[in-house]
C-alpha cells in the first residue's frame, strides 16, 4: 500500500486541508499508517497533479489562506482499482523486537524499560481509540452500530487498532514479567 492510497482513503469523508488531513490521521489513520504531516503535504501535492484529487483554494480574513482537497472521478476509481488488487501479508518490523531476542546476552534493564514504556503507550492508544470508537456510534452500542452504523470502514479500523494495542501491551508487559524475574533470579 503507498501512502498515496490511504490519503485518498482518508479524503472519501469529505473535503480537507492538509491540516484537517494530518488531525484525522492522527485519530484514525494512524492506528494503521502514520504519515508526518510534511509526508501528508508532499502526497497531496502529488495526488493533485496526477489528478486524483483537486484543491481548490479559501480566502480567510483573520488567517492565512488555505487549501481544500477533495477527491476525483480519477481518485475513487485509482482507490477502487486498489481494493480490488490482492493484499499482501505485513511482517512485523521492530526494532524492539531485535533488542527483546539479544536479551538472553544483552543487559535486560533497559529492555524491561522500553517494554513498559511501550505498554504504557499501547493502553493510552486503546483509550484513545475507544474514545473515538464511541464518539463514533453515539447512542448506538456497538452491535447495533455495526449493523447500522453510517460509515463503518473507519469504525472496524478501530477495532482491528485496538485489538493490535491490546495484544502489543499485554505481550510488552508479560515479556518485561519475564525478563525482570530472570534478572532477579540471576542476581540472588
Amino acid at each position: 500500500m503507498a501512502l498515496r492510497h490511504a490519503v485518498l482513503a482518508a479524503l472519501l469523508d469529505g473535503e480537507f486541508s492538509g491540516y484537517e488531513l494530518a488531525k484525522s490521521f492522527d485519530i484514525g489513520v494512524a492506528n494503521f499508517w502514520h504519515a508526518s504531516p510534511q509526508q501528508l503535504y508532499a502526497e497531496l501535492a502529488k495526488l493533485e497533479k496526477d489528478g486524483l484529487v483537486e484543491g481548490r483554494q479559501v480566502v480567510q480574513e483573520t488567517r492565512p489562506n488555505k487549501r481544500l482537497f477533495q477527491v476525483t472521478d480519477a481518485g475513487r476509481a485509482e482507490l477502487e482499482d486498489f481494493a480490488a488488487a490482492a493484499s499482501k501479508p505485513q511482517v512485523i518490523r521492530d526494532d524492539l523486537l531485535v533488542k527483546v531476542q539479544s536479551a538472553d546476552r544483552i543487559g535486560t534493564g533497559p529492555v524491561i524499560e522500553q517494554l513498559e514504556e511501550r505498554a504504557a503507550a499501547a493502553e493510552a492508544k486503546i483509550e484513545l481509540l475507544g474514545r473515538v470508537l464511541r464518539k463514533m456510534r453515539g447512542d448506538m452500542d456497538e452491535e447495533e452500530y455495526l449493523l447500522r452504523g453510517e460509515r463503518i470502514g473507519g469504525y472496524l479500523t478501530g477495532l482491528r487498532g485496538i485489538a493490535f494495542e491490546q495484544g502489543h501491551r499485554d505481550w510488552c508487559r508479560r515479556s518485561a514479567a519475564v525478563l525482570r524475574g530472570r534478572l532477579n533470579r540471576a542476581e540472588r
